[in-house]
């Protein structure tokens, strides 16, 4: 593989780091809508105009020996485990988590498998302690949706429970650019940036602080949380 080709297929990948920002993994995915290789879905996604379906994925490349293969969790070549986790389904890589596969729901969840059952009339897995006392979403007089990421949301714009958005934010994440241009901060804290971890994406920047919100370098998302601030001055 030529070098410019190596170069943008690992994409996502950090130098010295095993996988990326969003999963801890030992191979690269070939993506069978434009056979580029790219550490995950999200890193592919962040690159290119298009999706990547994870689920047609049939090849990857190992980071150790670079021999393209069948998707599979141990390298054929080199012996390199691709991941503590992986699932021939969704072709999930990653350290274990105590993840499953819900047949029912159609993707993997993080367990341990044990805590959870599936509910066939809500469609979706819950916690063993709502086993029989949970009202059926059909049924609730709260309008629920069940999110992206698998779990279930009466009210908001992001999950409680693992923090990522809810809904397309796309068009209000723009809207939010603009008003952050739109409204300078006083001059105490033009000089200040801060870390941030995503919720979205679960990467993490060094941003400028400001008071509307503080957009994740990697996917753009404004649903951050701040861990500390740091100022240029001191830099």
């Amino acid at each position: 593989m030529a070098a410019s080709a190596r170069e943008d297929g690992a994409r996502g990948q950090k130098q010295g780091l095993r996988g990326c920002e969003h999963y801890d993994r030992g191979c690269l995915l070939k993506a069978p809508c434009c056979d580029k290789l790219y550490t995950c879905r999200l890193c592919h996604d962040n690159n290119e105009d298009h999706q990547l379906d994870r689920f047609k994925v049939k090849e990857v490349q190992c980071i150790n020996c670079e021999k393209i293969q069948h998707a599979q969790q141990t390298c054929e070549e080199c012996s390199t485990l691709f991941g503590e986790y992986y699932c021939s389904i969704c072709h999930l890589f990653d350290k274990d988590k105590k993840q499953y596969h819900c047949e029912n729901c159609g993707i993997c969840r993080i367990g341990p498998k044990e805590d959870f059952f599936h509910c066939l009339k809500c469609n979706l897995c819950l916690a063993m302690n709502l086993q029989g006392k949970h009202k059926d979403i059909h049924t609730s007089r709260v309008v629920a949706h069940v999110l992206p990421c698998g779990h279930l949301l009466h009210r908001g714009y992001r999950c409680p429970l693992c923090m990522h958005s809810a809904l397309d934010m796309t068009r209000y994440w723009r809207q939010l650019d603009d008003e952050v241009a739109q409204t300078p901060m006083p001059s105490e804290y033009q000089n200040m940036t801060v870390d941030i971890l995503c919720n979205d994406c679960n990467g993490r920047s060094t941003v400028q602080f400001h008071i509307l919100g503080m957009k994740c370098n990697i996917c753009e998302s404004y649903n951050t949380a701040q861990a500390n601030r740091i100022s240029l001055d001191q830099q």
